[in-house]
């Protein structure tokens, strides 16, 4: 977590970049931010993402309770309130919508074509049918995209250096998501097939299901659990973890995950996009449009290997993926 703190705070000295036009921005200026998402505020994150937001906006001037309030809306998992939750920001004419991930975006984007909108995460736009060019997104929307779907698609290729007489894995899906998870499965599966490793899907529409998809898992005898990013399975690290430790499967998800347990971890540092995000708010407030700002992608990826629970399983991980950890839990 050090790594990731001095990471932040690094950030803070290199990421003040400029904005919608380029007037100044109003003096006594209370500016009221929507922040739109699916999960729950207990679960985000651990709120370590809404804190790193907080800490680039102070860092960028903006201070709540003086000249900034953030209006925060919480789906709690039900991603079926995600149209109203956005409506309710809108009727609220806030200056403008933070969100994360495709579902939340899309029910931003749908609510309002004149509020500008920053996603702080999400798929890739232009395979989603969101954007079509990342240079210039054009419309109301702007932000960060991290790279889902080569991310899980690296995942599989870790697994199994990992692991190397692994040939029957799991799948976990967000079934929410069907287009989503339709990239997510060609990429694996193309993946898979380079490294001799058979796969199978396991979609589940809520966290309700974690439980007997992994008990399917076992039941089927596979040898290991692949889980790609998704809101609901981002915001429920310790519960994956918890399922795949007693149910003895070796798994690689989202960073969070090996810090809560599980064996491996690949993937953005989300805090810092939450952090960089406020620098697209910034932009927008002093006057650039949000469609003339490119739309960024990830460049901090973090590969975590938590030693405790490869001891735990029996398994001895490989020097070549030791020496590419960015962190090793011991």
């Amino acid at each position: 977590m050090n790594r990731r703190r001095e990471l932040v705070l690094a950030l803070g000295a290199g990421a003040l970049v400029s904005p919608l036009g380029s007037f100044a921005q109003p003096q006594g200026k209370v500016w009221r931010v929507g922040f739109l998402s699916s999960e729950s505020d207990a679960r985000f994150g651990n709120g370590n993402r809404v804190a790193a937001f907080r800490a680039g906006l102070r860092d960028l001037g903006y201070e709540e309770g003086k000249n900034l309030v953030i209006e925060f809306r919480w789906a709690d998992g039900n991603y079926d309130q995600l149209p109203e939750l956005a409506a309710e920001l809108v009727r609220l004419k806030v200056d403008l919508i933070v969100t994360h991930a495709i579902l939340p975006l899309r029910a931003a984007m749908n609510a309002t074509t004149t509020i500008p909108i920053v996603t702080a995460n999400s798929g890739d736009l232009v395979a989603q049918g969101i954007v079509t060019n990342l240079a210039r997104p054009g419309g109301n929307m702007t932000g960060e995209v991290s790279f889902v779907v080569e991310l899980a698609a690296k995942r599989i290729e870790l697994l199994k250096d990992a692991l190397p007489r692994l040939t029957q894995a799991a799948v976990l899906l967000d079934g929410t998501n069907p287009r989503g998870a339709a990239l997510l499965v060609q990429a694996m599966e193309t993946t898979a097939r380079v490294v001799s490793l058979t796969l199978h899907m396991f979609p589940v529409s809520g966290p309700r299901e974690f439980e007997a998809a992994f008990a399917a898992m076992v039941k089927r005898r596979l040898g290991a659990v692949a889980i790609p990013d998704s809101p609901m399975f981002i915001s429920n690290p310790a519960v994956l973890a918890e399922l795949a430790a007693r149910h003895k499967l070796p798994s690689i998800g989202p960073v969070d995950f090996a810090l809560a347990g599980g064996l491996m971890a690949y993937g953005v540092d989300f805090p810092a996009m939450f952090y960089h995000a406020a620098t697209f708010v910034d932009k927008i407030f002093k006057g650039t449009k949000p469609g003339d700002i490119p739309i960024e992608q990830a460049t901090r990826f973090e590969l975590i290997v938590n030693m405790k629970t490869a001891k735990a399983l029996g398994i001895k991980i490989p020097q070549s993926i030791l020496i590419q950890a960015t962190k090793v839990i011991e």
